[in-house]
């Protein structure tokens, strides 16, 4: 039973039938198609406020070329350490943007937190030209922890951003689970709290491979980013198989039911692990993702009973599960059966 990656699960069969709707005669290429040109509108209607939306194939090249365009090459864009785009994108982010530093910062539960962020943007550039300059602030919703940005912290990072003349961008990979756990309008944890542009995720979320640039009030950014997608060779010819997904995702808020499909079969996990005595919880749940703390033995027993999950790198007591749509109560109570025994 496999707990290792929502990216492992199989798409969800709404995202193979839009393909294949999409797949019926001859249609425009580069983006140009009627399904990528309907995006702008149907986000806009998601989030309540005009939208700007570029399809994409990936989440490392929707953040870093949403970051490429808000940072100048000398430019420094401050994350959490934990980060995906610093820890998991091979030097992407400073690839894309000709050498923009990624700054690390500490925070609990894997969040930033903005007395930290505004000493740190504060403290930058003491040396002038010698030093780069703080461009970019990039949080993560949700977290590589598994935790959420609650709307109020959200705002509280904008303000100190805002306040310093940065953008403030968020990797929404998992943004679908945040927003139904939180139970908020995904206005609320967006434009409405401060974000200038979010990486929407949907490939986590049941896509083939499916995820969209979202920009918020800026149309200024969009050529920049639009001829950034086509030098960095992700301006697919066929994106109307991409921008299919995204449009049968936000059916019916077809998205937030797959996440909370997700949510729940992790939050069905957490209550076992907390009631047992063989493991605890390392960080709140408060998405799909799972953090749990036991010994290297019961681990390796678990994994030689067949259950796949991934070590936690620098830890070899520190397990991570995580859920997706296709996980089902069965394979969550095997687990745990499989835990206490």
């Amino acid at each position: 039973m496999n707990f290792t990656s929502d990216n492992e699960a199989p798409a969800h069969r709404a995202m193979i039938e839009a393909v294949g709707r999409a797949n019926e005669g001859f249609a425009t290429a580069y983006a140009n198609d009627a399904w990528s040109r309907a995006l702008d509108e149907r986000f806009s209607r998601v989030f309540d406020t005009d939208c700007h939306v570029l399809p994409i194939a990936t989440g490392t090249a929707a953040n870093c070329v949403a970051i490429a365009e808000l940072s100048p090459p000398w430019g420094a864009v401050l994350c959490h350490q934990l980060a995906h785009i610093h820890n998991d994108e091979n030097g992407a982010p400073e690839f894309y943007s000709a050498g923009a530093k990624l700054v690390p910062l500490a925070g609990d539960d894997g969040k930033l937190d903005a007395r930290t962020l505004a000493s740190a943007i504060d403290g930058a550039g003491t040396h002038g030209v010698h030093n780069v300059k703080p461009s970019v602030v990039s949080i993560t919703q949700a977290t590589e922890c598994g935790t959420t940005y609650r709307p109020e912290e959200i705002r509280a990072i904008a303000e100190a951003t805002h306040d310093r003349g940065l953008h403030l961008h968020m990797d929404g990979a998992r943004f679908a689970n945040a927003v139904e756990h939180l139970g908020c309008h995904p206005a609320e944890t967006t434009w409405k709290a401060g974000v200038d542009v979010l990486s929407f995720g949907a490939t986590k979320n049941g896509a083939l491979t499916a995820e969209a640039i979202v920009v918020f009030g800026h149309p200024d950014w969009l050529e920049g980013m639009a001829r950034r997608r086509k030098r960095a060779g992700h301006l697919l010819s066929k994106m109307r198989y991409v921008s299919a997904q995204l449009l049968a995702q936000l059916d019916d808020d077809l998205w937030l039911d797959i996440a909370g499909r997700a949510n729940a079969r992790a939050a069905q996990l957490a209550r076992g692990i907390d009631a047992g005595p063989h493991a605890s919880l390392h960080w709140p749940v408060e998405s799909n993702e799972v953090f749990m703390k036991a010994t290297p033995e019961k681990l390796a027993e678990l994994k030689e009973k067949g259950f796949l999950f991934h070590i936690w790198p620098g830890h070899d007591d520190l397990a991570r599960l995580v859920c997706s749509w296709a996980t089902s109560e069965e394979d969550v109570s095997a687990f745990l059966n499989a835990l206490d025994s």
